[in-house]
């Protein structure tokens, strides 16, 4: 299945023709009928000479319904624009023409309609202002065919040039993310909220869960039925009309413009920077206008960056990647200002003076697809999966400047740059408080500005550094204990000579050593501290097993502490500590012995 825009001056036989391709009236609406005039969105399908399945969107060709033209050919890849034999170039069809370049649709056929009403040199007339008109677009060298919807005549070479076109397309992914720019959202009785779009890519079957993003409404909805060309399907593949009926939406919150989408496949922009694609100088632009992209059409602020970058600041955010086409069209008028495409869908704030100049020469030396390592080297790191869902390609292998950091892509000199500040910063609040264990991660990650603080033991170990106990330090620095020095000093020559004599509080505060003190000793080495406040030597567990080996075995705590020589406060947490290290283990509710 293929998807086919029509495009064309109002009266030149679009809807007409489409009739006769596929038998099917593509005005569905009164007014349309009473006028003779498409005002909406028309729909139709047929079957090509090869067998190929095709389905059209029809629109309408007066420049008072140019919204709704562009919701029908923004998501579409081929256009069948249609031009009077007997009139020729239009001026509609100047506008059909720039939307179709500026949405960057490069593949087509045009039909010179009303075949039967034009004699020779009204036809080569028309053919010639074909030609003329579209020189220099990507429609340039399509197929010109003479087609009378009244008389049949073209009309089997009109479907072979289609069906020439259309081999021709390459075949989108059905495994890629899906963004189904909704065009139709009604309610049918029973069944609920139905939405119809053009699947340009992925796939969808029946139970898919995703996303609708919307004006109105956003959320998770299920997919509770499928059709394509009105017949009930299990899954539809790209690129195809299909109708969606949805489960978990409620009732009128849906409308053209709202997207269906993979969830969390696509980032949520209302901020863009883009590059002039089609029209004149973006900074001639008004700063008012309207974007249009899919279906959607959305007020935007303009800002320019010169003649051929922007900023544009949607009134909403839509689901947007990197290459996406976007048209503007002046608020309130009814001519296309020109396209651009979207270069990034995250740009950085301007905030200070010279901020716009200098985006400008960055826009400038951006590819148009985007590029990693610009977009990681702006930020430090990225999630490889953001840069993804940008619509941005991962170089495989990295580049020697991009380091894989868990599911970070991280740039090498901005790591090195973090590591260099870390280590300033924990030398910093060593000098300040030689007591302290080190820098907290949690500071240490907020000191640097990291991105994201599962990048911190990447830096750590860049810096040099270690990071344990919840604080980064320096294994090599030569740490202190500052004025607590002598106390720790004195405790030490105490327990060498009776090393299972604890100190009291009392003892400790005589010796100004405090919590902060005694951990600082600790995380040197210098003393070992148990519960309830018993502090020793790091070396007393290995003598309080000498002595306990020489007991008949098993023992009881009592006679641990009468061989220990110490009381019943340092007796017990020391053996529990014994316990924990594997040296000792209980036997019963009261005994323990040695574990050989």
């Amino acid at each position: 299945m293929r998807v086919v825009a029509t495009a064309g001056h109002v009266d030149h036989g679009k809807s007409t023709l489409i009739r006769a391709l596929t038998g099917i009236e593509t005005d569905r609406w009164a007014e349309e009928k009473r006028r003779g005039l498409t005002i909406d969105l028309g729909f139709a399908w047929a079957a090509l000479p090869s067998g190929q399945e095709v389905s059209f969107v029809d629109v309408p060709g007066h420049e008072r319904f140019l919204a709704n033209t562009l919701a029908g050919l923004g998501p579409a890849p081929i256009v069948l624009l249609a031009v009077a034999a007997d009139e020729g170039w239009s001026a509609q069809t100047d506008d059909h023409r720039d939307a179709i370049a500026a949405l960057g649709i490069g593949s087509g056929v045009v039909a010179l309609t009303r075949a039967d009403r034009a004699d020779e040199a009204q036809r080569a007339a028309a053919v010639a202002s074909v030609r003329a008109e579209l020189a220099g677009t990507a429609l340039a060298d399509v197929a010109v065919v003479p087609v009378s919807a009244v008389t049949g005549e073209g009309m089997d070479a009109l479907r072979a040039a289609l069906d020439a076109v259309l081999a021709a397309e390459p075949a989108p992914d059905p495994a890629a993310r899906v963004r189904l720019w909704i065009d139709r959202a009604f309610t049918i009785s029973g069944a609920g909220t139905v939405v119809t779009g053009t699947l340009e890519a992925g796939s969808l079957a029946r139970g898919d869960r995703l996303e609708v993003q919307g004006a109105e409404h956003t959320g998770e909805v299920v997919v509770r039925g499928l059709q394509s060309r009105e017949q009930d399907a299990e899954r539809i593949e790209p690129v195809s009309r299909a109708a969606v009926n949805l489960r978990g939406v409620p009732t009128g919150a849906l409308a053209r413009g709202d997207a269906l989408v993979t969830p969390g496949a696509w980032p949520l922009a209302a901020t863009l920077d883009v590059r002039r694609a089609t029209g004149g100088p973006l900074d001639d632009l008004p700063e008012q206008a309207v974007a249009h992209i899919g279906t959607a059409a959305v007020p935007v602020r303009v800002r320019p960056f010169g003649a051929d970058h922007a900023r544009l600041v949607l009134d909403r955010p839509l689901p947007l990647a990197v290459g996406d086409r976007i048209v503007l069209r002046g608020s309130g008028e009814h001519a296309v200002l020109g396209g651009v495409r979207v270069l990034d869908v995250d740009p950085p704030a301007l905030d200070r003076r010279g901020d716009g100049t200098r985006r400008a020469s960055a826009l400038a030396a951006m590819p148009a697809d985007g590029d990693a390592m610009l977009e990681v080297s702006r930020r430090g790191a990225m999630r490889e999966k953001d840069l993804r869902r940008a619509g941005i390609a991962v170089p495989d292998p990295l580049p020697d400047a991009l380091r894989r950091v868990g599911a970070h892509l991280v740039d090498a000199a901005a790591l090195a740059r973090w590591g260099t500040t870390l280590r300033s910063a924990v030398e910093e609040t060593t000098a300040r408080d030689p007591l302290a264990p080190g820098l907290p991660r949690g500071a240490a990650a907020a000191a640097i500005g990291l991105p994201d603080a599962s990048l911190l033991d990447a830096v750590v170990a860049a810096a040099g550094l270690v990071s344990d106990g919840g604080t980064v330090h320096d294994p090599d620095a030569v740490r202190g204990l500052g004025a607590a020095e002598a106390g720790i000093a004195a405790l030490e020559r105490r327990l060498r000579s009776a090393p299972f004599a604890a100190p009291e509080a009392d003892d400790l505060a005589a010796l100004r050593l405090g919590a902060k003190e005694l951990a600082a000793a600790e995380g040197q080495g210098r003393i070992l501290r148990l519960p309830d406040g018993v502090v020793l030597l790091p070396t007393a567990p290995a003598l309080a097993m000498r002595a306990l080996a020489a007991l008949p075995q098993p023992f009881s705590a009592s006679q641990a502490r009468q061989a220990l020589s110490t009381t019943r406060r340092v007796a017990i947490p020391l053996l529990e500590h014994l316990d924990g290290r594997g040296w000792t283990r209980r036997v019963d509710g009261t005994a323990r012995e040695v574990v050989r």
